[in-house]
C-alpha cells in the first residue's frame, strides 16, 4: 500500500513538475479578451465589435436576430446582410449594408418607412396590400428595374403571415427625394412611402447594385413580438 502511494507521487510529481513543491503553487494559464459590454458567448456580439458597431448606432437586438436568421437562409447567393432599424428614428442613418465575408460596413444611410406605419418612428407593420405600412422581417432582394420612381429593386418576403404578400404589395426598393438626409435636417424626420424602404437618391443605384439578386435584407420592427411570432426565427414552418 505505501509502495502503491510512492508510485503515485512519484507519477504525479513526473507529470506536474512543481506541484509538490509549497512555492511553486500549480497555475493554469488564462487568456483576458476585452470584450465591449455585450455577452462573449454570443458570435453576433463578437461580430457586432469586430464592424465597429455601437448600440448608439444600431441597436444590438436588431442586429442579433439579423445575424441569426442570416445564417439559416441557405438559399442566400451573396454574402450580403442589409439590416434597417425601424426602431430609429427616420431622421439618423438606420440602414446597414454589411459584406459578411469580409467583415465590413458597407454603406450607411437614411431609410424611409410606410406612411401609415408612423410619423417619426414606425411603430405599426402590416402585410395587407393597401395599408401603405412597412412589413417587419426577412427579405432576399431579386431582380432591378426602371418604374416611376427610377431604379429600384425588387424585394421578395419569405416570412409567410409577415411579409410574404412583399410582391404583391410591389413594396421594392427605392430612391425618393422625401428619404434625403437634407429633409430629416428640416423636419425632424423623413417624408414617408407606401410602404417602400425607399432611400436617398445619392446612394440607391451603388445600394442597390450591392444587394441585388439574392443577398438577405431584414427589417426590424422593434417590437418584442416579432421574433416569436417569425417563422424564421422561432422555427416554424415557413411553407
Amino acid at each position: 500500500m505505501i509502495l502503491t502511494l510512492k508510485l503515485l507521487i512519484s507519477l504525479l510529481t513526473l507529470l506536474f513538475p512543481g506541484m509538490m513543491a509549497a512555492d511553486q503553487p500549480l497555475t493554469v494559464p488564462t487568456t483576458v479578451v476585452e470584450y465591449s459590454g455585450l455577452p462573449p458567448y454570443r458570435e453576433s456580439s463578437l461580430l457586432f465589435d469586430r464592424l465597429g458597431l455601437r448600440e448608439d448606432q444600431l441597436n444590438f437586438e436588431a442586429f442579433d436576430l439579423a445575424y441569426t436568421g442570416y445564417r439559416k437562409i441557405t438559399d442566400r447567393e451573396k454574402e450580403i446582410l442589409t439590416l434597417i432599424d425601424y426602431s430609429r428614428s427616420s431622421a439618423v442613418e438606420r440602414l446597414f449594408v454589411i459584406d459578411m465575408e469580409n467583415e465590413q460596413v458597407l454603406f450607411r444611410t437614411h431609410v424611409a418607412h410606410g406612411r401609415n406605419s408612423g410619423e417619426e418612428y414606425a411603430v405599426s407593420f402590416s402585410n395587407v396590400n393597401g395599408s401603405y405600412k412597412s412589413s417587419p422581417g426577412f427579405f432576399l432582394t431579386d431582380e432591378t428595374y426602371h418604374g416611376q420612381a427610377g431604379y429600384s429593386l425588387r424585394l421578395e418576403g419569405i416570412e409567410k403571415g409577415i411579409n410574404d404578400k412583399a410582391r404583391q404589395r410591389a413594396i421594392v426598393m427605392h430612391p425618393s427625394k422625401y428619404a434625403d438626409p437634407s429633409v430629416a435636417a428640416r423636419r425632424g424626420m423623413l417624408g414617408r412611402s407606401l410602404g417602400c424602404p425607399a432611400i436617398p437618391p445619392k446612394v440607391s443605384r451603388d445600394i442597390i447594385d450591392t444587394i441585388k439578386e439574392g443577398s438577405v435584407l431584414f427589417i426590424y420592427p422593434g417590437q418584442d413580438t416579432y421574433a416569436s411570432l417569425s417563422p424564421l426565427l422561432s422555427g416554424n414552418d415557413m411553407t
